[in-house]
């Protein structure tokens, strides 16, 4: 994996924290797979189309969820990990993404969410 790749993967995480991003279907779908799938910090399953039905839902003018210590490694040559924290309404959530390169470009296929203790903060 080439530091192109880890850094379009990385910008297209931040993308999807994005109040703009997450109200806007067509791109939501160009950025996570259709067999997307996530364990979400309230422990909460998610596919494709519930995930895209609460982003949706969300007040487009929320502001952004805040990305702390995003990282990123290769897996696989197709197949990257992003490791964050995300903060949003004080509320402080360790991230973890898969994301994988397809023929239409990298795409998100999974994601998962774990409240952090308040000593992390």
């Amino acid at each position: 994996m080439s530091d192109a790749d880890l850094a379009e993967v990385m910008a297209r995480e931040r993308e999807l924290q994005t109040a703009a991003v997450r109200a806007d279907k067509e791109r939501l779908t160009e950025l996570l797979a259709p067999d997307f799938e996530e364990i979400g910090a309230s422990g909460r399953v998610w596919d494709i189309q519930s995930i895209l039905g609460m982003l949706l839902a969300e007040n487009d003018k929320a502001p952004d969820i805040e990305v702390h210590g995003l990282a990123g490694r290769a897996i696989t040559d197709d197949v990257m990990m992003d490791r964050w924290q995300s903060v949003r309404g004080g509320r402080r959530v360790h991230r973890t993404s898969l994301w994988q390169r397809r023929p239409e470009g990298w795409r998100l296929v999974h994601h998962q969410g774990t409240p952090a203790p308040e000593a992390d903060g």
